[in-house]
């Protein structure tokens, strides 16, 4: 606001009796003071009619504020931790495969590169771009033996050595590539010495029923290969091909038998930002127990 100061009367001139031209230069001045102070007046009253209708100008912060009942949307701020989560579309995926998925993308685990998060409880493949933006998802087919470890050796055996139990997909982190097996047919590399792959379904023996199984709603009847994972072929032609044409990824198998966070070594994402905001230690990106 504009400050105004007090004005006082000069003093009065003195009683004696003056001559008559300095009498009227006298009188002259003192009507001269009078309008004088009236102008000053009359400026001062437009000075604060100017002040009071212009805007006023407030600090940035204040500035910016929205209007009373807009809502307040969070502003980034230097140093500010800014949790990122990868987008599952309009899939509906498990908590499991959303805390790795979520986590993969805020700790940069998946060296931006796309991956892959298969989730065996409820059968389900999630292919993701670097960005952590979802490219596909389709139902699959596992290892029929409940399991999250490979017997040894078992990549150099032959399948008809290969008893039920041990006919499982193993859990874990593995970096993957495209390539073709022994038929030509394209393959997802995921573990080579255990032989396991991710790639279109088998529907070569009538009895096991793979492409029913995949159709089913249930994830209950899709545990049925020696540990390979089996996707839809348009799936694997129009998702997981052009997601790993030219570029290695990272493929995600949950665990059934142990948690996420000790097979993977992640964090919860949600849990990190609240302790951030709160001014507490935040868990380091983990390198996982495998020292990947």
């Amino acid at each position: 606001m504009t400050s105004f100061k007090r004005w006082t009367a000069p003093h009065a001139l003195a009683a004696r009796p003056l001559a008559p031209d300095v009498a009227r230069t006298a009188k002259a001045g003192r009507r001269g003071w009078v309008l004088g102070l009236l102008l000053s007046g009359l400026a001062g009253q437009a000075a604060l009619a100017a002040d009071t209708a212009a805007p006023l100008l407030l600090p940035i912060a204040m500035a910016e504020q929205p209007a009373q009942g807009a809502l307040l949307q969070p502003q980034p701020v230097a140093g500010a931790y800014l949790p990122r989560r990868a987008n599952f579309e309009q899939s509906e995926p498990s908590r499991d495969a959303r805390h790795v998925a979520d986590w993969v993308l805020d700790s940069g685990d998946n060296g931006g590169m796309p991956f892959v998060v298969i989730d065996k409880v409820d059968a389900q493949v999630f292919v993701f771009d670097a960005r952590g933006q979802l490219r596909g998802a389709a139902p699959a087919l596992l290892g029929l033996a409940v399991g999250d470890e490979a017997v040894p050796g078992i990549g150099q055996r032959k399948l008809s050595t290969i008893r039920p139990e041990e006919r499982t997909t193993s859990a874990g982190r593995f970096v993957a590539a495209q390539d073709r097996n022994l038929q030509g047919k394209d393959i997802l590399w995921i573990d080579y010495d255990s032989a396991i792959s991710l790639h279109p379904v088998v529907t070569g023996t009538a009895k096991e029923r793979r492409a029913e199984r995949l159709a089913s709603p249930s994830p209950l009847d899709n545990r049925v290969s020696y540990g390979c994972i089996n996707v839809p072929v348009p799936f694997y032609k129009n998702v997981v091909g052009p997601a790993f044409s030219g570029s290695d990824g990272i493929v995600y198998v949950l665990p059934e038998t142990r948690s996420v966070r000790e097979v993977f070594g992640s964090y919860d994402v949600e849990e990190r930002a609240r302790l951030h905001l709160a001014g507490q230690a935040v868990p380091v990106p983990s390198t996982g127990p495998a020292g990947w």
